[in-house]
């Protein structure tokens, strides 16, 4: 819009200077008024400004010196902080110091069976997503074998498996 008004400016002013060197040779006309001729100004534009520097990132030792101390140092603060939480933080309450998982077998996705020990007594509990269930309760056994699962021989998967292809090839 500026440009527009710029560029009118001059052409009048340049037909008015054409209009005023054409009269002025003839003699016999009367001299025009030179007020009302628009007077000549020079083209104003806007400066051309160069496009603003462009910061300069430069990857050098010290850069990359300081960004790995600064990383060093966020973590180290972190550690710290959870070392202290884990020291001074706030502790369990003091009614499960005297209950302790024995075992815990997985059935499916999210249900499990466990075995709790509460003072000289184990709990047989079933866990699943929406409730916990007392299953069963014995007095506390004396090794944590007893709840272990017999193992299988180390031979019983492979002769499963010769006795699975085996009938597949069978039939």
């Amino acid at each position: 819009m500026m440009v527009r008004g710029a560029l009118a400016l001059v052409l009048a002013s340049a037909l008015a200077a054409g209009t005023a060197r054409a009269d002025a040779p003839a003699a016999s006309a009367p001299a025009a008024p030179q007020a009302a001729a628009l007077p000549a100004r020079p083209l104003q534009t806007a400066p051309v400004l160069p496009p603003p520097p462009r910061p300069a990132v430069a990857v050098s030792a010290g850069n990359l010196v300081q960004t790995i101390f600064a990383l060093t140092l966020v973590l180290g603060l972190l550690a710290g902080f959870a070392w202290f939480m884990k020291r001074f933080g706030p502790r369990a309450p003091a009614g499960a110091a005297g209950i302790r998982i024995v075992g815990a077998l997985g059935l499916g996705g999210r249900e499990r069976i466990m075995v709790v020990e509460v003072g000289d007594q184990w709990i047989v509990v079933g866990a699943s997503p929406g409730r916990v269930n007392a299953l069963a309760t014995m007095p506390k056994q004396e090794g944590d074998a007893t709840l272990a699962p017999p193992r299988p021989a180390a031979g019983s998967f492979a002769d499963w498996l010769k006795q699975t292809i085996d009938k597949r090839n069978a039939k």
